[in-house]
């Protein structure tokens, strides 16, 4: 895995790239589609079921690993339920670009999109607080925040994107100091001010320091204050770069449910933590909102 906090050093936003790529389908394309990236357990497994049962087109579970991909995919056909599936590993940018080719050529581009591929590391983990702080956010903000990059310029006209976060986000916001509070909640910041800072907690991480320079001391919860805040840059970003494309982005809370990640004692289930992702991402065409919120059970959250 990519760890390092200057993978992204260079890339450019997915704004800056927006003119690189059509938004228009070719040919007779016109089937939608939606994707989930990490599918082949827990709420991604759960999201991509339920939309095999409520989305109107193809749905695809996406897995880093094929194999378990393949495994999941079996899973689900035998419910009776037609799930396709792709291959993508979201620290690799070619994985992510070649999905990005595929759904391009073969759909026009993406209805639907589901980033909810994330790591987070056990309470009882003996790894340095500085290696936490690098690994997850290499995937769960980095990886994730490639994946924008790459594919938010194919979102289709009426396309729905969210950002699986968690309660973490804002839980580890109160934590944090009020200048990095005021930073994060501002309606002005920019996703490259917004890289600065997630790049400077893995720093102060590595100094030892973070918690005197005004952080929580949570990488997951930090990681996720990055995703929550991504995605109201990338949904302020829409309305000004797209705004007659009706395109719907947000970020949400599932809710803590039993999964790998989060371990057997949460209260809730794989599936009741899908609600509030399937319920963002099939938001009625012509729909005004939510747009650039967090939302925990359905419903808009104050950051």
């Amino acid at each position: 895995m990519r760890v390092s906090a200057e993978c992204n050093k260079g890339r450019v936003s997915w704004s800056q790239s927006v003119s690189q790529f059509s938004t228009q389908t070719p040919g007779n394309m016109s089937k939608r589609v939606a994707v989930v990236t990490g599918g082949n357990k827990g709420i991604g497994l759960a999201v991509v079921r339920a939309l095999c049962r409520q989305f109107d087109g193809d749905v695809y579970l996406t897995s880093r690993d094929r194999d378990r991909g393949q495994q999941a995919l079996h899973k689900l056909q035998q419910e009776q339920l037609k799930p396709l599936f792709h291959q993508l590993d979201i620290n690799d940018l070619q994985s992510i670009r070649d999905l990005r080719s595929f759904m391009s050529q073969t759909y026009g581009g993406i209805d639907v999109l589901i980033n909810n591929a994330g790591i987070a590391f056990k309470m009882a983990d003996t790894a340095p607080f500085s290696t936490q702080a690098e690994v997850t956010l290499a995937t769960n903000f980095f990886a994730t925040r490639d994946v924008c990059t790459e594919l938010l310029p194919i979102i289709k006209p009426q396309g729905r994107v969210v950002n699986v976060s968690s309660v973490s986000s804002s839980m580890s916001l109160q934590k944090c100091s009020q200048e990095l509070k005021n930073k994060f909640r501002s309606t002005t910041i920019t996703e490259e001010e917004l890289v600065e800072l997630m790049k400077k907690f893995i720093e102060d991480a590595k100094r030892g320091d973070h918690a005197q320079q005004g952080w929580a001391s949570s990488a997951y919860g930090v990681s996720k204050i990055g995703v929550t805040v991504l995605s109201r840059i990338h949904a302020r970003m829409l309305s000004k770069e797209r705004p007659a494309d009706g395109i719907l982005l947000n970020a949400c809370c599932p809710g803590w449910v039993k999964t790998d990640m989060a371990g057997p004692n949460a209260p809730g289930t794989p599936e009741e933590g899908a609600v509030t992702p399937v319920y963002l991402a099939l938001l009625p065409a012509g729909a005004e909102g939510p747009h650039g919120e967090f939302v925990s059970k359905k419903t808009v959250q104050e950051w």
